[in-house]
């Protein structure tokens, strides 16, 4: 069973920064995918970025590229994600997840999920 605990939300200023972590337990060895994914009021749930684990491949939604970056710690075992040039419209909960699968965008292809971070950008 894997087990996902995140944390480094809170509250910022348009244009600031956040890191995010996520430190992962009970993942397969290999190159495992995992993603951040946010959810506003109201809103669906969106992938945000994703990484395999030993290859370093990423993707990332349109609304975040060249401003937040996911990478792993493999000494934390943790997953991350760098969120710099913060927008207004990037405030929501932020979620870590893990699929045995491929890296997807779409939540439903993913088997665990951490309990969410609250990330909140003041205009």
């Amino acid at each position: 069973q894997v087990q996902l605990v995140e944390s480094g939300g809170g509250l910022v200023q348009a244009g600031g920064s956040l890191r995010l972590s996520c430190v992962v337990s009970g993942r397969p060895f290999g190159d495992t995918p995992m993603a951040w994914f946010r959810q506003a009021p109201e809103k669906e749930r969106e992938f945000v970025a994703g990484i395999r684990w030993t290859t370093g491949s990423t993707k990332y939604a349109d609304s975040v590229k060249g401003r937040f970056t996911v990478s792993v710690d493999n000494f934390e075992n943790a997953l991350n994600l760098q969120m710099n040039s913060l927008k207004f419209e990037d405030t929501a909960v932020y979620f870590c997840a893990y699929t045995p699968y491929y890296l997807s965008t779409r939540a439903n292809q993913y088997d665990s999920w951490g309990q969410g971070t609250q990330v909140t950008v003041s205009s």
